[in-house]
């Protein structure tokens, strides 16, 4: 596990990235027998919680786990485990889904709320203008 230092971790891969999107490789086309110049970029990675934390710095191990919530999710620690247990995703379903009335499965409440909004470019960089960086 690379920790903080995930920058030397992937140095290689964004080193190979960036020479697939500047100057691209000599590629052989089977099918129109002709060598040709690829490009590629990399546009999403499939991450479990754990290793999209490591990847993108986003907290994966407090209440503001959930990017799809942000910091309006429900978080709570599971007593006989202390781990964080992130309630209220069922404000994603829709109306008339039953899951919604299940409070016994669930967390003992019906959910009666919509899904919480996605937001937009400028609401995303207001939060990123608020965070504070120590010069250690």
């Amino acid at each position: 596990m690379p920790g903080n230092k995930i920058d030397v971790y992937l140095q290689p891969l964004v080193k190979e990235l960036n020479e697939l999107w500047t100057e691209g490789v000599e590629t052989y086309d089977s099918f129109s027998n002709k060598v040709f110049v690829m490009r590629a970029s990399l546009m999403w990675t499939v991450s479990d919680f754990p290793g999209h934390c490591t990847l993108s710095g986003w907290n994966t191990y407090t209440g503001y786990a959930c990017r799809t919530c942000n910091y309006d999710d429900f978080p709570c620690r599971l007593r006989r485990s202390n781990k964080w247990c992130f309630m209220g995703h069922r404000c994603f379903l829709e109306r008339t889904h039953k899951f919604r009335l299940m409070k016994k499965q669930f967390d003992g409440t019906i959910e009666e709320r919509g899904a919480t909004k996605l937001l937009s470019g400028l609401e995303i960089l207001k939060q990123l203008d608020a965070i504070t960086f120590n010069s250690n």
